[in-house]
């Protein structure tokens, strides 16, 4: 099938390259021109496991091309996807000027049926403002007779794993309830639908109410599962003991209760922002979501609050020592990542910090710039040399295995705050260090066995 993608983000970028990769000749298009010619080159901007090769083996193959060109990218696709981004407004709701714009767009250029299908992640209702825009544009062109149909698609692509979540997805909702779109969009996904079934087929504003309420459920548990530690600090039991009591219960399961220093990324802050504005616009109270939203803002001053209580709050002269910058393991995204707060707090405080991650480096010396109170280091030990303390703020799977006597060597004192609860506190202790993590009690060292007298 013929399929043109509107924005090579993260969304459209990695939904095109698998498309073409099931054999389906795609056309992405986006207004950037650096960012086209370098993916002509076979230069990915975002780092996705596994997504690298594929766009340039399906780029060399002629399945996937990029342009600039709007209208050729119009009349290419029978299928149109509609990946651009939708950023919060100033008041949290998700604006959606680039994607009317793009709506605008396929409607100035089209000259037959098309299938505008919205892969961004939108507020319910934006299906029809698609249509009214379409409708209102091909109005102007006194081309109404032009025939198009909406479709809402949700992605449930997860960040680090979205090449295998798009290649061998747990279910495809589409929102429509036109009989020839439904046929259409089968048959786009067939390649992904071959195990079982797992097109779930539904009206258009149920289809964009559903990825919102997937990732305000996942926030929820997230920020349930911090409450729950930090209640665990306050009565000495072990959160870690706790999520495996829990989490044996099928009912609840062991997906997404891991407690933590907060969720970030560019999906559920801004989702569960966008559909409490929903709710307040009509005339609703969303409870449980201002309490999710933050409870998470408060988790991301966690750990700091627990090096103010082992320093005090002023910082001045101290360096702390940074593992993990991207909000989580297998991608180089920064958006509202817990890193974040916690390096801009200690410089507050008149800290240093010596930061390594395996991939958001570049992402961190962007935001940041050059500045005398970071300093970006090429590996894990080195960040630790000269340090005061450890920190770690997102799991990767090299800072799950500790090297007790190098870490303990380079630093100044061995202290370890852990965010993502790494190491048994026991062990720390056994091994000479002073461990803060998430919701886990401070385990002292044992003492040696008394020595028994030797018997004559």
């Amino acid at each position: 099938m013929n399929v043109t993608v509107f924005g090579t983000g993260y969304v459209g970028l990695v939904q095109a390259a698998v498309l073409a990769e099931a054999g389906h000749r795609v056309t992405c298009v986006d207004i950037d021109e650096n960012k086209i010619e370098r993916l002509k080159q076979g230069h990915i901007p975002i780092f996705e496991p596994g997504l690298e090769p594929i766009v340039k083996r399906n780029n060399e193959s002629g399945n996937l091309n990029f342009t600039t060109d709007a209208a050729a990218g119009v009349a290419h696709g029978d299928l149109i996807f509609i990946a651009v981004g939708t950023p919060p407004d100033e008041d949290g709701s998700a604006d959606l000027r680039y994607v009317l714009a793009v709506a605008r767009t396929i409607a100035e250029h089209m000259s037959g049926k098309k299938y505008i299908i919205n892969k961004s992640t939108v507020p319910v209702g934006t299906a029809d403002k698609v249509r009214e825009q379409v409708t209102r544009t091909l109005q102007e062109r006194n081309a109404l007779n032009l025939e198009f149909d909406v479709i809402s698609n949700p992605e449930f692509l997860k960040e680090g794993s979205a090449v295998a979540d798009c290649m061998k997805p747990d279910r495809i909702i589409i929102g429509t309830s036109e009989h020839a779109s439904e046929q259409k969009m089968r048959q786009l996904y067939a390649p992904f639908n071959r195990n079982h079934d797992k097109v779930i087929v539904m009206d258009v504003r149920s289809a964009e109410l559903a990825k919102y309420a997937a990732n305000c459920m996942l926030a929820t548990k997230i920020s349930f599962m911090n409450e729950m530690a930090v209640i665990a600090d306050k009565v000495g039991a072990d959160i870690e003991a706790v999520r495996q009591g829990i989490g044996s219960d099928p009912r609840i399961g062991y997906h997404f209760i891991y407690p933590g220093i907060g969720y970030g990324g560019s999906c559920f802050p801004k989702d569960v922002q966008a559909l409490k504005t929903t709710a307040t616009q009509l005339g609703l109270e969303p409870k449980v979501l201002n309490a999710v939203e933050e409870r998470n803002q408060r988790q991301k001053h966690y750990l700091l609050e627990k090096i103010v209580q082992r320093y005090g709050k002023d910082l001045s002269g101290m360096t702390f020592a940074l593992w993990g910058l991207s909000f989580k393991p297998n991608t180089d995204d920064m958006r509202e990542a817990p890193s974040r707060v916690l390096m801009e707090n200690l410089w507050d405080m008149g800290a240093k910090v010596r930061a390594f991650d395996p991939e958001a480096m570049h992402e961190c010396e962007r935001i940041y710039g050059n500045r005398d109170d970071l300093q970006l280091c090429g590996t894990r030990d080195s960040a630790l040399s000269g340090a005061d303390a450890l920190i770690i703020a997102t799991e990767w799977q090299q800072f799950k295995s500790l090297d007790h006597n190098t870490v303990r060597d380079s630093l100044k004192t061995p202290v370890v705050f852990d965010g993502r609860n790494l190491y048994d506190p026991l062990d720390m202790a056994e091994a000479g260090f002073e461990y803060f993590c998430v919701g886990r009690p401070q385990a002292k060292a044992s003492l040696p066995p008394a020595t028994q007298p030797s018997s004559i």
